[in-house]
C-alpha cells in the first residue's frame, strides 16, 4: 500500500485535501471545489492565469503533502468555488544536470529520491537533504527542510538553491500570470526559496552539486551527562553530525558521520527504522498498545516500551545496513545518495497490501505530534539544562517521547533566506502521542507543553514551517530580522494576496486562534483558564513546574470534586 494521494475528489462534491497523517491541527477538512494537475511549466502558468482572471485563491500542493500546518488550504470560506488547488504531482518530467556548472535544475514536483538517483548516476552528489525522502523539490525548499551540517553551505537544502522559477499573478496585458526566473544574485531569491507557497507557484528549482562522495557513519550510544557541553565540538568535528537524546534512558547517541572518498570500501544504506514498511497488523497493535497505556495511565508501561525500543535500535543500528543487507558492524560506509535520506515505506509494492508506512491514516496506525524548534546555537545548552531539571522531578514522565525517537538534534548554518535561520542553529525534533479525539487529554501532557513553551517563548526558538502545533507560531514574525523584507517581496509578487489564505496568514504572522473549550489540548491555544483544558476529565490550567511562565494542562484528579462541588 503506497501512501494515498493527499487530494481526494468526488465529482461535483469537490475535493478534500489532507496531509500525509490524515488530520490537520484543527481536525477540520480542507475542501476545495477543483484542482489542476499541470504537467509543464506553461500549464502551471495557465492554471494561475485562469485563477487570477476569475479572482480565485490559489494554493499549491505536492504529491506528498507532508506539511503539518494547514499552509496548502485556501481557507474554509473558499469551498464555494472561489479557490483552486494546483498539484505538482505530475510536474516532474524535467531533471537537467549541468556537469560544467555543477548544478541540477528540476521541476518542482520531482521527488527527492528521483532527483538524488539522477544526480548520483552522473557521478555527482547533492550535499544537503532532509532525513525523510518523501518530499517534492519545491515543497522541501518552501518550508525549510534540512539535514544536519555546520560545514560548507550547511544542512538546510534552501541554502544550496542557486536559482528558481516562480509563477506569479500578472496584469491582463501580461496574460494574467507570468514566469519569473530568479538567479543567485537576485535579492528576491532570498524571499522565494523559503516562502511556504505564498509568493507564487514554484515551477523549477536549481540546486548546487558537488563531486560524488561516500559517507562513513558510526553511532555511539553513551551517557547523556554532558552532551549539552559537547554538541558544538561534535558538530564542528563531523560534517554530518547529529545527536539523538533519550532523556528517560539518560542516553545520548552521537552520530559520527563524515565524508569519505569514493574508493572507500562499502556499499551500505541508511534505511532508517522509523521509515521502513511495517505490516498493517503490527502498526495497529503498536497503536492499540500505546492507547491502552494512555487509558490506564501506565507510565511504567511506557518506560518499559522505551527501553525495548532503544535496545532494538542499538541492535540494528537504527536501520543502517552494510552492503544493502543487514547491519554487521560499524562503520557503515555507502554512497551519499544512499546514506543522506531514507523512506523505504514509500515504495511498498502494490502486490503487498499488508504493509505500509506506520502512520498511514487508512490503517489506524501511529498517530502523533511533531514539535520542531530551531535554537540559536548560543541558547541551546541552557535549554537542555532546564529540560534536565524538569526531567529530574520525575524521570518516568519523559518515557513517552523515547517510545518514538527521543530528541533528534541537528545542525544548520546561518542562512540568507529571509525566513531562514539568521544564525548558526540547533534544531530539535520530538514526536509524541496524539489522541484519536481532540477532546481526549494525554498522559503527562503538561510536561510536553512546558517543554514546548520553554523552547519557543523562553529561549526564542523558531518553529519549523512545515511542522508543529499552532501555538508554536505565536509571535513568530518577531524572530526573523528580515521578516519585513519578506512581506515587501510578498506585496511585490502577489499584491492581491491570491496565494495567501487565512491559514497561511495565521502561521506567517503568528496569530492566536480564538480560544474555546479544550483548545489547549491540541495546541490550538495556550490555556489561560481551566475550560481551555479538560476539567471534567481532571485536566486544569496550571503554571509550569520549572518554567513558571508556562501555562499547561495538568492532570489533577483531586481538583475535580472541588471544582464540581463549588
Amino acid at each position: 500500500m503506497p501512501p494515498p494521494s493527499p487530494v481526494q475528489c468526488n465529482g461535483s462534491a469537490g475535493c478534500i485535501l489532507r496531509n500525509s497523517y490524515g488530520e490537520w491541527g484543527d481536525r477540520k477538512d480542507c475542501r476545495v471545489l477543483s484542482i489542476a494537475y499541470p504537467e509543464t511549466e506553461e500549464e502551471m502558468r495557465l492554471a494561475v492565469a485562469q485563477a487570477n482572471q476569475k479572482k480565485q485563491k490559489v494554493k499549491v500542493v505536492s504529491g506528498f503533502s507532508h506539511t503539518i500546518p494547514k499552509l496548502a488550504c485556501p481557507g474554509k470560506e473558499y469551498y464555494s468555488g472561489n479557490a483552486v488547488l494546483i498539484s505538482t504531482a505530475k510536474l516532474k518530467s524535467t531533471i537537467e544536470i549541468d556537469t560544467a556548472e555543477m548544478v541540477v535544475t528540476a521541476d518542482s514536483g520531482v521527488g527527492l529520491r528521483d532527483l538524488i538517483n539522477r544526480v548520483e548516476a552522473a557521478g555527482l552528489s547533492l550535499v544537503a537533504a532532509p532525513y525523510w525522502e518523501g518530499l517534492s523539490v519545491g515543497g522541501l525548499i518552501s518550508t525549510g527542510a534540512h539535514g544536519s551540517s555546520w560545514w560548507g553551505k550547511g544542512g538546510a537544502v534552501h541554502d544550496h538553491v542557486v536559482g528558481l522559477s516562480l509563477v506569479v499573478p500578472a496584469k491582463e496585458s501580461e496574460g494574467f500570470a507570468k514566469i519569473i526566473r530568479l538567479e543567485a544574485q537576485d535579492p528576491l531569491l532570498n524571499a522565494a526559496k523559503v516562502s511556504m507557497g505564498i509568493l507564487g507557484a514554484i515551477s523549477k528549482v536549481k540546486l548546487s552539486l558537488e563531486p560524488g562522495f561516500k559517507r562513513s557513519i558510526t553511532n555511539n550510544f553513551t551517557d547523556d551527562a554532558h552532551f549539552e557541553d559537547e554538541f558544538m565540538d561534535h558538530a564542528k568535528k563531523h560534517e554530518f553530525a547529529d545527536i539523538t537524546w533519550y532523556p528517560s534512558r539518560r542516553t545520548a547517541v552521537y552520530r559520527y558521520d563524515d565524508r569519505v572518498p569514493l574508493n572507500t570500501s562499502g556499499d551500505g544504506i541508511n534505511d532508517f527504522l522509523g521509515f521502513q514498511s511495517n505490516s498493517i497488523l503490527t502498526s495497529k497493535l503498536l497503536r492499540a498498545a500505546e492507547k491502552a497505556l494512555e487509558n490506564s495511565r501506565s507510565v511504567r508501561g511506557k518506560c518499559a516500551t522505551a527501553s525495548t525500543v532503544l535496545a532494538y535500535k542499538r541492535l540494528v543500528a537504527n536501520g543502517l545496513k552494510n552492503n544493502n543487507l543487514i547491519f554487521t558492524g560499524y562503520p557503515v560506509v555507502g554512497h551519499q545518495g544512499k546514506m543522506q535520506t531514507s523512506g523505504s515505506c514509500l515504495y511498498s509494492p502494490s502486490t503487498r497490501t499488508d504493509i505500509t508506512c506506520a502512520w498511514d491514516p487508512r490503517i489506524n496506525g501511529l498517530f502523533f505530534y511533531e514539535t520542531t524548534a530551531i535554537f540559536p546555537a548560543t541558547k541551546f545548552a541552557e535549554f537542555i539544562r532546564e529540560v534536565k531539571t524538569l526531567r529530574e522531578l520525575k524521570i518516568d514522565n519523559f518515557c513517552g517521547v523515547d517510545m518514538y525517537n527521543g530528541f533528534l538534534i541537528r545542525f544548520i548554518k546561518a542562512s540568507g533566506a529571509y525566513l531562514g535561520q539568521a544564525e548558526d542553529s540547533v534544531v530539535v525534533d520530538f514526536n509524541y502521542y496524539r489522541a484519536d479525539n481532540a477532546s481526549t487529554p494525554r498522559l503527562n501532557q503538561d510536561v510536553w507543553e512546558e517543554v514546548e513553551q520553554m523552547a519557543f517563548f523562553k529561549y526564542g526558538a523558531k518553529p519549523h514551517w512545515a511542522k508543529n502545533r499552532n501555538l508554536a507560531f505565536l509571535g513568530v514574525q518577531k524572530k526573523y530580522p528580515n521578516f519585513n523584507k519578506f512581506v515587501a517581496a510578498k506585496k511585490q509578487l502577489d499584491p492581491q494576496n491570491i496565494f495567501s489564505s487565512d491559514w497561511s496568514e495565521a502561521i506567517l504572522f503568528g496569530k492566536e486562534a480564538e480560544k474555546g473549550d479544550g483548545c489547549a489540548l491540541e495546541g490550538q491555544c495556550i490555556c489561560s483558564g481551566d475550560r481551555h483544558c479538560s476539567p471534567e476529565k481532571g485536566y486544569f490550567c496550571r503554571t509550569g513546574l520549572v518554567y513558571k511562565e508556562a501555562r499547561v494542562c495538568r492532570y489533577s484528579p483531586s481538583s475535580i470534586a472541588w471544582t464540581f462541588s463549588n
